[in-house]
């Protein structure tokens, strides 16, 4: 009951500032989709076996590269919805287009960085080798809307780093084709490798956005089309970038009202920001203001109510509903459980937003991001 009220509270308050419509928007942002998190339940259970404590975090334990059984169920969900115009459910989808060439690496002695296409990482993978094709044909459809999230979710400097200087942790994890991992018997540890974005200096910044500005390319030459909007992994982010992107034709941010900013040092800065908000450079913000993440390992929260109050303060406040969640929660190759379970309860969140606001609308983040541009 407290955190019901403190989330209600939070909620409204977040919603206060920045551009307002009378429509009943829904925009679904999804990150991560084609990185590599755990490559398959044989490893999962060998980090079991191996001491590391992978089931104590949500994204270890069931985050995965997506099947074509699990684009195909998602996809006959969102399919299944259909707005007051007749247009279904539409996810963002926040791609990765690059991950990690282990062999290579290896046969570098670790001593330079390699990455791969996803498109060879699908042709990895034992029952993925469609899965350009269907996320295309979900663009197609209407359904599903890539867009960037990076080159690769991987810190390349910090996990090159931890390689050469022998880390047991991240070589077993290499070993297995993991990018990077928790500590050993570490309870509701990070696996720190996968924030892409932190630095430490000004050469690490040059090259972190070196890896953005080629991951963009990368996406235009796998997509077909510029990705006008942009997810900061982990929400890090520096404003020295946003030139540079937005010469590459990134018009929108995703992200949440906080976004992080690493220091030399080691620390952050917190920037808030507000939807509508535009920097110096003419981008706008897109900001998340609901949640619907019910691979959570945390079980006292009801994830399809939680969402449906936050959508319901965003509509009585006059904002978009942007519903943050995560591949995580649409994926079965680790365990089919995780992903049967979601996608009835994204099921019933989609009906039950559609039953009580009939008349909502789907919108991608690129279209939500043009209407503020027409509708100043």
């Amino acid at each position: 009951m407290f955190y019901s009220a403190l989330n209600t509270i939070k909620s409204h308050v977040k919603n206060i500032p920045g551009w307002r419509t009378n429509r009943k928007i829904v925009v679904i942002e999804s990150d991560d989709w084609g990185s590599i998190r755990m490559p398959s339940r044989e490893v999962y259970q060998e980090c079991i076996e191996a001491e590391y404590n992978v089931d104590q975090n949500t994204f270890e334990r069931f985050d995965s590269l997506a099947s074509e059984s699990d684009l195909e169920l998602l996809f006959d969900v969102l399919h299944r919805h259909k707005d007051q115009h007749g247009s279904p459910a539409v996810m963002t989808a926040n791609i990765l287009t690059a991950n990690p060439d282990f062999n290579k690496i290896k046969e570098s002695g670790y001593n330079e960085y390699y990455y791969e296409p996803i498109k060879k990482t699908f042709k990895n993978y034992p029952n993925h080798s469609n899965c350009l094709s269907l996320w295309k044909d979900g663009k197609e459809e209407g359904i599903f809307f890539p867009q960037s999230h990076g080159r690769e979710h991987l810190n390349v400097s910090l996990f090159m780093e931890a390689l050469q200087e022998g880390d047991e942790d991240v070589h077993f994890g290499f070993k297995h084709k993991m990018p990077g991992s928790i500590p050993k018997n570490c309870n509701n540890g990070r696996n720190k490798y996968v924030e892409s974005l932190r630095y430490s200096s000004l050469q690490d910044r040059k090259e972190k956005l070196s890896i953005l500005l080629e991951g963009l390319e990368l996406f235009e030459e796998l997509m077909g089309y510029n990705s006008k909007t942009f997810i900061p992994p982990n929400y890090l982010w520096s404003p020295n970038y946003d030139k540079a992107m937005s010469a590459k034709g990134v018009w929108f941010y995703q992200g949440r009202r906080k976004m992080k900013e690493p220091l030399f040092d080691g620390t952050i800065q917190f920037h808030t920001h507000w939807l509508g908000e535009e920097n110096e450079v003419g981008q706008k913000y897109l900001l998340r203001n609901a949640s619907f993440e019910p691979a959570s390992l945390n079980t006292d929260i009801d994830p399809v109510e939680k969402c449906l109050n936050e959508v319901s303060v965003a509509f009585r406040m006059k904002k978009p509903a942007v519903i943050d969640t995560h591949r995580v929660n649409y994926v079965g190759f680790i365990d089919t459980q995780n992903r049967d379970k979601n996608l009835r309860m994204f099921d019933e969140l989609l009906f039950k937003i559609i039953k009580r606001w009939p008349e909502v609308e789907f919108f991608n983040s690129e279209q939500l991001g043009k209407l503020m541009l027409t509708n100043e």
